[in-house]
Order: C-alpha cells, then sequence, then structure tokens
C-alpha cells in the first residue's frame, strides 16, 4: 500500500501536476483502473481505507512536458483541474465526489465542442478548431482524481469508477442527444480519437477529434434535408477497447439513428472510406505505449467474423467534390488464406475463409472501432438497414519550416488551415452519405 498523502489544498494546485513525490507502484493499484464501474459501485463504503494515490499513468505524466502546459495555457483550458480540484476538496462521500466528476467532466467537453464552435471566450490565441485543449486538460482531471486523498478512504474500486465517469463524459460518450419525432430530421452518429504518437511528437493533434468537436450538435443541409450530427471521442488504448467502451457507447444509438460514420486519422494527403475492416490487433503501441498482437477480443467469440464491410455510399462519396483533398474506396485488406501459414496483401478484398491481419485501415485502432462499430451494427440485426463505416482522414501536417518537434512551435497557420480544411471535408463527406442513403431509403 502506498503511503498516505498530505489531503490536496486547491490553492496549491497547478494544473493538477502536484504530489508525484508520494506516489508508489502497488500491482493492486495499476489493476484498480481497469475495474469494472459495475464492480465499482457495489463496492462497500465502509471497505478498507485504500485512498492512498494510485501510480500516474504513462499518459498523466507527459503533461509534465512543457508543450502540454503551453497548450493548456493558450486555451484557458489551464484553469480545469484546478477547479477539480476545489470541488473534490468539499467532497466528503463517494457520491459527492462522483456528482462533482460528472458535472466536471460533462462541463469540459461543452467548453470544448462550444470553443470549437465559437461560443463563449476563445480563452486564449491558439486557434478554436484544435482538439488538444480537451485530451490535455482530460488527463490533467485525471491526474487530479488519482492523486487526490479523499480523507475518507476511497477505495481503489471507487477511484477507477470516478476516472471512469471522467473520462466517459468528457469525451461526450453520456452527451449524445438525438432528436425524437423531428420529422424529416435525419440523425447521424460521427466519432473522433485523442491525438497519438506523442512520444514522436507532443505537439500532435488529432483532426477527427477536432471534427467531432466541431460538428456535435450541429445541423447540416443535405440534398435530402436537414440532418443532426451528434459525436464522441475515443482513446487511443488498447485496454479501453478490450473493456467494450465502443460497445458501450453505441449500442443505445444505433437503432435510433439513419447514419453512422467513425473517423480517425489514416493516410498522408488523403481520405479513404474503408471497404473492409479486420478481426486483428497488429501491434502498434498506444498511448500507454502498450502493444497487443491478437485477435480482436470481442463478446461472444465464437460467432465472431474475421471481416466486417462499410455500409456507407462509397461509390458516391468517392465520386463527390468534397474537398480539396482526394477520397479513395479503399479496398486493400492483408489476409492469411485458407489453408495458408503466411500473410499476403490482396488489393481486391479479402479471399473466403481467410484470416484477418489488416484490415483497408490497418491494423490499430482505427480499424478495431470499425470492426466493432460495424459488428455491433451486424449482431444487432442493422447490416441492410443502417449505413456506418469508417472514413480515414488526411494525416495533419504542420508548416513546411515547422516540422522538428525539438524547435517547432506548437501551432501555425498551415497546420490551422490543414485541420479546418479536414473538417469541412469531413462536415461534407457526412453530408453525402446522408443525402444518397436517404435517397436510396
Amino acid at each position: 500500500m502506498a503511503p498516505r498523502c498530505p489531503r490536496v489544498r486547491a490553492g496549491l494546485l497547478s494544473l493538477g501536476l502536484t504530489l508525484t513525490a508520494c506516489l508508489t507502484v502497488p500491482a493492486s493499484a495499476t489493476a484498480a483502473t481497469s475495474a469494472s464501474p459495475a464492480a465499482a459501485a457495489s463496492a462497500s463504503a465502509s471497505a478498507a481505507d485504500t485512498s492512498s494515490v494510485a501510480a500516474l499513468t504513462v499518459e498523466e505524466l507527459r503533461l509534465d512536458r512543457a508543450v502540454p502546459r503551453e497548450i493548456l495555457a493558450a486555451s484557458g483550458f489551464d484553469t480545469v483541474a484546478p477547479e477539480l480540484a476545489r470541488r473534490l476538496g468539499t467532497a466528503h462521500s463517494y457520491a459527492q465526489a462522483r456528482r462533482v466528476v460528472v458535472a466536471e467532466g460533462s462541463a469540459l467537453w461543452r467548453r470544448a465542442v462550444d470553443r470549437a464552435q465559437g461560443r463563449g471566450p476563445a480563452g486564449g490565441e491558439l486557434s478554436r478548431d484544435d482538439d488538444r485543449p480537451l485530451y490535455w486538460a482530460r488527463l490533467a482531471m485525471s491526474r487530479q482524481v488519482r492523486e487526490w486523498d479523499s480523507g475518507f478512504g476511497l477505495s481503489e474500486a471507487q477511484r477507477a469508477a470516478l476516472i471512469d465517469d471522467l473520462e466517459r463524459t468528457s469525451r461526450g460518450q453520456t452527451d449524445i442527444r438525438l432528436p425524437r419525432g423531428a420529422k424529416g430530421l435525419k440523425r447521424v452518429l460521427v466519432t473522433g480519437f485523442d491525438p497519438f504518437t506523442l512520444d514522436r511528437d507532443v505537439r500532435i493533434s488529432n483532426p477527427s477529434g477536432a471534427s467531432a468537436l466541431a460538428l456535435d450538435g450541429t445541423v447540416i443541409e443535405t440534398a435530402q434535408g436537414p440532418a443532426r450530427i451528434e459525436t464522441a471521442v475515443f482513446p487511443v488504448r488498447w485496454r479501453d477497447f478490450a473493456e467494450g467502451t465502443v460497445e458501450r457507447t453505441l449500442r443505445p444509438y444505433l437503432r435510433r439513428v439513419d447514419l453512422f460514420t467513425t473517423v480517425s486519422q489514416g493516410r498522408v494527403g488523403r481520405f479513404d472510406v474503408e471497404r473492409t475492416n479486420g478481426a486483428w490487433r497488429g501491434g502498434f503501441p498506444d498511448n500507454e505505449n502498450v502493444s497487443r498482437t491478437e485477435t480482436v477480443p470481442v463478446a461472444d467469440p465464437a460467432s465472431q467474423p474475421q471481416w466486417t464491410t462499410t455500409t456507407l455510399p462509397y461509390r458516391e462519396i468517392v465520386a463527390a467534390d468534397t474537398g480539396r483533398f482526394p477520397v479513395y474506396d479503399n479496398t486493400s485488406v492483408t489476409e492469411i488464406p485458407a489453408g495458408g501459414t503466411a500473410p499476403v496483401v490482396r488489393p481486391d478484398g479479402p479471399t473466403a475463409g481467410s484470416a484477418a491481419r489488416a484490415g483497408g485501415g490497418g491494423d490499430y485502432l482505427s480499424n478495431e472501432i470499425a470492426y466493432r462499430a460495424t459488428l455491433l451494427r451486424d449482431r444487432l440485426g442493422l447490416r441492410g438497414a443502417l449505413p456506418g463505416g469508417h472514413v480515414h482522414t488526411p494525416v495533419l501536417q504542420f508548416g513546411a519550416g515547422n516540422t522538428d518537434p525539438a524547435t517547432g512551435t506548437v501551432t501555425d497557420p498551415e497546420f490551422v488551415r490543414n485541420r479546418l480544411d479536414i473538417i469541412a471535408q469531413v462536415r461534407a463527406i457526412v453530408a453525402v452519405a446522408v443525402a444518397v442513403s436517404g435517397a436510396a431509403g
């Protein structure tokens, strides 16, 4: 058990990044971060006192670098974690703490959406379309919860449940509000991702996450009438996907939407509509520097297919003029053919009886969210009725003179222009997909 730290005083916090000297890495604390919300909810308030602070995650430790602090200060999001700390300091029970975390997590999501859509103060010179303040502020908040000494005997399971509540609320996963009874209004669900490969360049932004912020709650006009878009953002962590975060978020809504698309950052200079998704994890490290090489773990693996396919109108999307980046119908996969032992690249999709080694979207979490979302669609009996699939955006690039992470700035005009153009093209692609699907229906 880790030694107890003095109770945090909110007035002494800076971004919620204090008390690291009090940390140890007990195995039990590490295991607690994956505790299920159901287990946490049933934890007894009279359980043994396990409120010692837990080890920080790899993601949370990156907050100690200069770039995340600069991004938070340049957006005004450096006040988020201190406010959470102040409010947690008034909590005297798990129930009170949970109310604080849910309220502050939800407020962070709404603040990020409002900033991206031009509502309220910008909070600093960082462009409004930037998704990075949300990412780093969330980590500052989760670090605060992980370091917090409650003083009332918070169990490890309860702390894990608080972090889970923070994750879900601050990602918009609990804020999906599909309109009911609006005649002629199509309902669309779009998802994005956090920044990733941050040890290569901690300045990285993810245009899929930026698109989610820009589109959430907006209504777009299409050739078949208006469409309301709701969005959510997902982590770049293998363990969250294995624990069912995609299914938990999407299952309540797939029967109620007219179209969905998962979105992630893909290749340089192009959009791709991924035709086929594979049931394979290729092992590239996630944001916690964890690798996983295995079949995608899902419920009921006995009925798990090796491949799922898009039901988005890919031909019409590719043919439409949606923006400055070309859009491709990507049909390539990597498979182990039936009876074979070695992976083979198939430019025109998988062959019968083959084992997946990469979908069109690769073998990372982009492919996995596409696989999970379309598998859920199929298991709900919606394959023939619900257009859905995955879109890869271009890689978001800095300007030509700002490519060195060690000497470059956190933003530049070309970087902002590229992100804005990608966001606009995601919106246009969704509009085409809705119009075509609506006409077909």
